[in-house]
This record gives C-alpha cells, sequence and structure tokens, in this order.
C-alpha cells in the first residue's frame, strides 16, 4: 500500500468484523485505539528487542518516570512498550490472546498507558474475545504496516483524521458533542490566521493555541495542518482539554501519533472539565479556538463556578458574569479570554486572538443586567469582540439550528478598533448529495470541487466593507439603557359594609376608631385619596390613636381601588407614588440622547409619566436579524385577503368535522 487512501480503506474493512456484537456508531471504540496501538507497534519494532532487555536489567531498580526516561531513549521515541509481545507474537497464542493483549498495552510508558485506561479498551477487549472476533481483529491489523518508512508522520496523521471524521460522522446522533463539521473548522482556522502572514513567516516563529473542549483534536490538528501549508517554517504548539474519556484519549493518541516533537508525551492534551478543573492555569496563548456543546446546563458545577465569581471576581475567570444555569456557552468564552496573552511587541508579546462556535443564544439572550448582557458589555466595552460570522442552519450533526462564529482579540487592527463586524454567510453553503443526520449543508470547498466558499468568506471579512453580506458597527450600537418609565398611583376611596367587616376580621382592636372614620367621613365614592389619607390620619390625632404603618397600609388595600380618574396620589411635596401595574420599560440606545428621546417619545403617550433614572441599567445584545432584516416579497391586500378567507373556510370545515 503506497498512500494513506489505501490505508484507510483498508482499516476501514476490517470494522466490518465488529459488525453484529457492535452498532456503526460503536466501531469507534475498538478501531481508534487499534489503530493507535498498531501504529506504535510499527514504530517501536526496530528497538524492541533491546527495550525489554534493558528493562529486565533495570526494572528492580528503577520505576516510574526514571524508568520510563530510561526505555524512551532506548526506543528513540517519547513512549516504549518494554512487554515481549508484539501484533505477530500475539498471534500465536489465540487462546490467551484477550490475557496477552491486556498485558502488551500495560508494557507501556504511563503517558500510552493513561491513553488506553481513558479509552476504556479492556472492556472492548473483553466484548471481543467474548464474540470470538479478537483474533480475527488482531490478525487483520497485522496485514497493516504503518511503520513510518511506509506511513511518514504526516500520513499517519492524515489518516487518524480521517478514521476520527468518519467515525465522528457515523455516529452523527452524537457527533455534535464533540465534533465540528471539517469545513467549519477550516474557516475558523483561517480567520485566526488570516493577519498573522508576516508573523508566521518569520523563520523560527513559534505560537501557542489553546481549545478547551478539544474532544478528538479536529480543530487543533487543522490549525496544525493550516501552518505546514502555510508556514511551514513556523511552529504551532496545540494543547487541548477533554471531559469526555474516549474524546480525550483520542485526541492525545493523536499528538502521540503524529509525534510532533514539540507537543511533549501527548500530555498537551489533558482530562478535565475546563470550568471546574482547569488544567492550564495561568498559562496564556496566542490562538484560542473552540466549539462548547450548545445548551448544555452547569448544574454540575454551579456550586464551584459560583464561588470562583464571588470570591475572585474580576481576578478570576468569571467576574463579568454568570450566565443562567440552562445554557453555560459564556463560561467558556470568559475562560477563553482569561487565557489571552497582554500585548508588549517588545517582549515579542502580540496579544490572541480567539475563535469560538455558538448557537444564537449568546448573542442576545437576557436583557439587560444579566448575567449574559453583563458579559457582553464586559467583551464589547473591552473592545475584543471583532466579528461575528452567522452560518447556515442544518450544518451540524445533531441540530439543524443557525449557528455563528465569534472573533475575539486584544490586539485589533487600527482600522477595526471601535468597531465590530458582522457577516451573513447564511446563504453561503452547498445542499449535500446525502444527509447525516441534520446535517443536509456544507461550506463549499473549492478542493471538492465546490464553490470555494471559505474563500470567499475570509475575502469578505477581509475587506471589513459595507455591503450586502457585511456591516460595520461602532461598539455602542449594540447597547443600550433600559430606562424605568413610570405613571402615577390613582386611587378612589370608598367605604363598603363588605370591606369594614373584612378589615375588622383582621384587626379587631380598631373597631372604635374604624366606627369614627366611617361616621365623619361617610361611604360615598372618593377620588381624592391625598384628602382622604389627611382626614384620617387627624381624625385619629384628635382621638388620640396612633396605628403602625402596617395597619395603614392593610386599611388603603382594603377601602381603596384603582381609578384613572382619581387623583394622583402623592408620594412627597413633588413627588407621587408610582403605579407598579403601569411600570413600562424603554430600551435606548446608548448613543442617543435618553431626555430627548423621552420628551420625545414617550410623553406625547404618557403625559403624566416620568422617568426613575435610578433604576437605569445599561445591557448590550446582537441582533443579527435586525441588521439582515430582508423583507418578505411585496403582496397585494387583495391576495393576502383571499388567503385569510381560505384559511378561515379550512377553520370551519374541520370544526364542522369534530363537531360530527
Amino acid at each position: 500500500m503506497s498512500n494513506h487512501n489505501n490505508h484507510i480503506n483498508f482499516i476501514w474493512q476490517i470494522a466490518d468484523l465488529l459488525r453484529g456484537p457492535y452498532r456503526p456508531p460503536q466501531y469507534e471504540r475498538v478501531m481508534l485505539p487499534m489503530t493507535v496501538l498498531r501504529r506504535f507497534d510499527c514504530v517501536l519494532y526496530q528497538t524492541k528487542d533491546e527495550v525489554v532487555s534493558k528493562y529486565n536489567k533495570l526494572y528492580s531498580k528503577l520505576d516510574g518516570e526514571a524508568l520510563d526516561a530510561m526505555l524512551n531513549k532506548v526506543s528513540g521515541q517519547k513512549f516504549h512498550n518494554h512487554s515481549p509481545f508484539t501484533f505477530e507474537k500475539l498471534k500465536g497464542a489465540p487462546d490467551s490472546i484477550a490475557k496477552d493483549l491486556v498485558s502488551y498495552i500495560q508494557g507501556f510508558s504511563a503517558n500510552v498507558r493513561r491513553i488506553f485506561e481513558y479509552f476504556e479498551f479492556e472492556k472492548e477487549i473483553e466484548k471481543m474475545n467474548e464474540a470470538n472476533i479478537l483474533y480475527l481483529v488482531i490478525s487483520q491489523f497485522s496485514k497493516v504496516d504503518l511503520h513510518p518508512t511506509q506511513v511518514s508522520n504526516i500520513e499517519m496523521g492524515l489518516i487518524f483524521e480521517n478514521l476520527i471524521r468518519r467515525f465522528n460522522e457515523l455516529a452523527n446522533e452524537t457527533a455534535g458533542d464533540h465534533f465540528t463539521p471539517r469545513e467549519v473548522i477550516k474557516l475558523m482556522v483561517n480567520l485566526l490566521f488570516m493577519n498573522d502572514d508576516a508573523l508566521l513567516s518569520t523563520p523560527g516563529t513559534v505560537r501557542k493555541m489553546l481549545d478547551p473542549t478539544c474532544g478528538t483534536g479536529g480543530m487543533l490538528a487543522e490549525a496544525q495542518k493550516y501552518i505546514k501549508d502555510h508556514h511551514a517554517e513556523a511552529m504551532l504548539y496545540t494543547y487541548g482539554q477533554d471531559y469526555n474519556k474516549r474524546a480525550f484519549a483520542t485526541a492525545a493518541s493523536d499528538m502521540l501519533i503524529k509525534e510532533v516533537a514539540h507537543n511533549g508525551m501527548g500530555e498537551n492534551i489533558r482530562y478535565g472539565d475546563s470550568l471546574i478543573d482547569d488544567q492550564f492555569e495561568d498559562k496564556t496563548f496566542d490562538y484560542l479556538i473552540a466549539n462548547p456543546p450548545f445548551g448544555v446546563d452547569w448544574k454540575k458545577q454551579q456550586k464551584e463556578i459560583v464561588r470562583e465569581h464571588e470570591k475572585q471576581g474580576y481576578s478570576g475567570r468569571f467576574g463579568a458574569g454568570l450566565p443562567r444555569v440552562n445554557d453555560g456557552a459564556l463560561l467558556f468564552l470568559q475562560h477563553m479570554i482569561s487565557k489571552f496573552e497582554k500585548v508588549d511587541e517588545s517582549k515579542q508579546k502580540y496579544g490572541s486572538r480567539l475563535a469560538v462556535v455558538f448557537s444564537g443564544s449568546p448573542l442576545f439572550s437576557g436583557g439587560a443586567g444579566s448575567g449574559e448582557s453583563n458579559i457582553r458589555r464586559w467583551i464589547i466595552e473591552n473592545d475584543w469582540l471583532e466579528a461575528v460570522l452567522a452560518l447556515p442552519e442544518q450544518m451540524y450533526y445533531n441540530t439543524g439550528i443557525g449557528t455563528y462564529i465569534w472573533v475575539l482579540t486584544n490586539r485589533k487592527s487600527k482600522k477595526r478598533k471601535g468597531k465590530i463586524q458582522l457577516v451573513d454567510a447564511r446563504e453561503y453553503y452547498v445542499q449535500m448529495r446525502k444527509s447525516m443526520g441534520s446535517k443536509r449543508r456544507k461550506l463549499g470547498e473549492v478542493e471538492e470541487n465546490e464553490p470555494d466558499h471559505i474563500g470567499e468568506l475570509v475575502q469578505l471579512y477581509g475587506r471589513f466593507g459595507e455591503s450586502n453580506g457585511s456591516k460595520i458597527f461602532r461598539n455602542a450600537q449594540f447597547g443600550y439603557t433600559r430606562i424605568t418609565v413610570d405613571r402615577p398611583l390613582r386611587l378612589r376611596y370608598q367605604m363598603t359594609f363588605e370591606d369594614k367587616a373584612r378589615f375588622l376580621d383582621a384587626l379587631p382592636h380598631l373597631l372604635d376608631d374604624i366606627e369614627i372614620i366611617d361616621k365623619e367621613i361617610g361611604r360615598a365614592t372618593l377620588l381624592d385619596w391625598n384628602a382622604i389619607d389627611k382626614k384620617i390620619r387627624s381624625i385619629l390625632r384628635n382621638r388620640g390613636s396612633q396605628w403602625k404603618a402596617t395597619e395603614f397600609k392593610l386599611f388603603r388595600d382594603v377601602f381603596t381601588q384603582k381609578d384613572p380618574e382619581a387623583a394622583k396620589v402623592a408620594k412627597s411635596k413633588n413627588e407621587y407614588e408610582p403605579d407598579a401595574d403601569l411600570r413600562d420599560f424603554e430600551n435606548i440606545p446608548l448613543e442617543q440622547d435618553i431626555d430627548k428621546y423621552f420628551q420625545t417619545e414617550v410623553l406625547p403617550h404618557m403625559p403624566d409619566a416620568w422617568m426613575d433614572r435610578t433604576k437605569d441599567k445599561v445591557g448590550y445584545e446582537i441582533n443579527f436579524n435586525r441588521h439582515f432584516y430582508k423583507a418578505p416579497l411585496n403582496r397585494s391586500l387583495a391576495e393576502i385577503d383571499n388567503e385569510l378567507k381560505d384559511i378561515e373556510t379550512e377553520i370551519l370545515r374541520l370544526l364542522n368535522e369534530i363537531a360530527q
């Protein structure tokens, strides 16, 4: 087999052996770890005897990291295997192959053993053995020659990435949790690197990238591929974290399989929940990329996140605010921003760029003063949001919703400072010949003889101009002040027999006072509560009665009713009590004069209204549809009228059917 496509097809055929004990979406549980094992087996083959011999001499004297370091030196790799077994030797004892395979895996250095623990591969070995297919799978994999002389590191990376993509697409009902469509990743990577040609072309340049929800590592792999294709003289160190065990194991394997020297011993991919178990605490990165799970709640992490928010504030990761507990997307964004590198060109620190995919919710959910709005405000007022791109619907495997790429940076170019670009890419797609779950559309890729949608969008983004698909706004245009508009409370007074009885049931000790009030004021309907209140207090003062505030409140609640014809209820000499039921709110753009807006837009409709400026709240939202609204085709009133008549006729027909 001379190229990686042949190897991919052959490995893919081996998966047919799993049919029966495994459903197709489960094939990856076996095929990915087996591919990793076979690659390692081939890589270590030439130094195998020497490693085993060295191990036999040292294992009683050294252990742990010290022993691993010595044996890695002998193997010439970042890992080793000191077990006497190889794939060929495993085939020699069919009856004990399950036990021998477990022993073989235990013979690896700690970094590889840890990966297979997260793959939970011993369960699959037992399952295959019980189904009598383990020997067949091992035998077939032993025919795949993955030795570095036959398959280069680059080709091996392509093989593994292709298998990951195929298996994720096969498991499309859950793929959205950890798998972003390849063409979306390509677009994100292009947007991240598009302004850095000069920097990345400098010989010896080293840059770092983090994906805090890395899944199987697809985004990091695509970023490294971009650097290799466009800036071979630069090095991109990639780091990732994920709390899905198999996804983590797959990503860590990918790093080791490619033998990328600057990625250490595969330990740049770490296991854990980024929100409460940050594996890269106090580290900063040049680039950040992620596709956090859509609409996933953070109830399990709530206690620790709230504690960090309250105790650390802005010195922690979540100082700007906490979103609703049913969607943690903006928590991940704050976590990523905390990894920004400060700009200091004298120390060759050029700041950071970030690309993340969200559903529509983080753009506008939550009103002024909410956690979501406060987070958006913090981002925009710090001038970090460079652009938002709206992607087509039906792009993901497990959801048809529209998604959005956010691009953030703390090193905006001069022309972009104080501005945000919105790009409408919702019509940039080709219809797929065969859908995959909910995925029916994709961005066109020139490599697949399709329209070059990625190239077109990168150019549209880079031009930073106004067009049908691109609009430029000042930061403040996404902000607004939420003002409280109050209108006066108006109460009429009347004492009735029923209300009197109700009041005395609650406060019988006030019987004598109530009788005097009833006698002196009477039972007529009176429209000026201010005058009534003054008179009642005078009566009580003359009688020497002192009521508690709660008793006065109950009296007013029982004997008054709201009435638009009544006089305004005074709060003080120059103030009126507001009517909570008539309270309204207005969102006024930040750049608009609030007093002028109130005079021209509110008072003509509510002449007795006033603003309570003590309750002002500033909010931010990005309403994409408002800025890219496309009016429906013009239709005549006659057409609309006829359509409504047809609907009415159909409703009547259905009602008659139900009645019958």
